[in-house]
């Protein structure tokens, strides 16, 4: 995926969702004054983080001049399915982060690495397209060989750029929580869009998950529907033939072109009111009703993950 290193984040805070329901105008306030969406769009508040200081950025010729974009995009999110918001946790009996069970305020990202990771995937597929001599209607799956050169560099730039994705949600929610004064009890988060050297059935293999999220045994992360459907905490069951890897969420069952002819913004924003959620930003293209049942993808992959709890989201910031 162009987008390296996309990425999923949920910080639970020690909060009862009522504290939310009470302030809600604060937390809108907070999701509109410290996120930051689209394309060429930056933080410009100063953040730093160590990520930055990474000797890839040294290393090679062709990030150098990428550091300055990265830096001014730091803490900020992309277009399209992005978002931030905040939302209520449910956690069951004996979930695996070892929580009481009940009711929480959680505030979930959806976000990568910006201008950095694409600049990255579009160098290195025109690499790929270039070195790996295979039919035109197949030039989409060309690759680099970890041996080449390009396929080396590749490997420390994709590296850095799912750094540099975490790197982003780390800033968000930092940002936000001490903007609200929240004590985070806890922070999962997971990669998709992205490749892992793992050993499978004794052999080593690059596992590649576009679209993807990793599942082995007892791994947490999260599978979200969308603005307005139910967000599923889980743990990875490490099941051998899907190469411990679950969806990355729903998926869409229509695409943005299609969802803006079919749907509207007042049925989308009749459909929100229905269910209690604010949208600030977003559009008809994200609408739930172009995305696939959440609860039928859970269903239908329940051999590959284990529910630990859920996510509803209440206040949605999107671009």
């Amino acid at each position: 995926g162009n987008d390296i290193g996309c990425r999923m984040a949920l910080t639970i805070f020690d909060i009862k969702p009522a504290h939310m329901s009470r302030n809600q105008h604060a937390f809108k306030t907070a999701l509109g004054e410290h996120t930051f969406f689209g394309i060429g769009n930056k933080d410009s508040s100063g953040n730093w983080h160590q990520v930055l200081d990474r000797e890839e950025f040294r290393l090679l010729d062709f990030l150098r001049p990428l550091h300055g974009k990265a830096a001014t995009q730091l803490g900020s999110s992309g277009s399209g399915n992005h978002f931030v918001e905040f939302g209520v946790v449910n956690l069951s009996a004996n979930n695996a982060m070892c929580l009481p069970a009940g009711e929480y305020v959680g505030l979930l990202s959806h976000s990568g690495s910006r201008g950095l990771g694409a600049a990255i995937a579009a160098r290195y597929t025109k690499i790929a397209m270039q070195q790996c001599r295979i039919d035109r209607v197949a030039q989409h799956l060309a690759w680099l060989g970890l041996n080449t050169e390009a396929g080396h560099e590749y490997w420390l730039a994709m590296n850095l750029a799912g750094d540099y994705a975490k790197a982003n949600h780390d800033i968000i929610h930092a940002r936000i929580a001490k903007a609200l004064k929240l004590k985070p009890l806890i922070k999962i988060e997971n990669h998709h869009n992205f490749a892992w050297k793992e050993v499978h059935q004794g052999r080593e293999l690059v596992v590649h998950r576009k679209g993807a999220t990793p599942a082995k045994l007892g791994e947490l992360g999260i599978i979200p529907g969308s603005m307005a459907t139910t967000a599923f905490i889980v743990s990875g069951t490490g099941n051998v033939d899907s190469l411990a890897s679950a969806s990355h969420g729903a998926g869409r069952k229509m695409s943005r072109g299609a969802a803006k002819q079919s749907i509207t913004a007042s049925s989308l924003k009749k459909l929100l009111k229905q269910q209690n959620i604010t949208l600030l930003g977003g559009g008809p293209d994200e609408s739930p009703l172009a995305y696939k049942d959440i609860h039928e993808v859970m269903q239908r992959q329940h051999k590959l993950v284990n529910i630990e709890g859920t996510f509803e989201p209440k206040i949605v910031r999107m671009v």
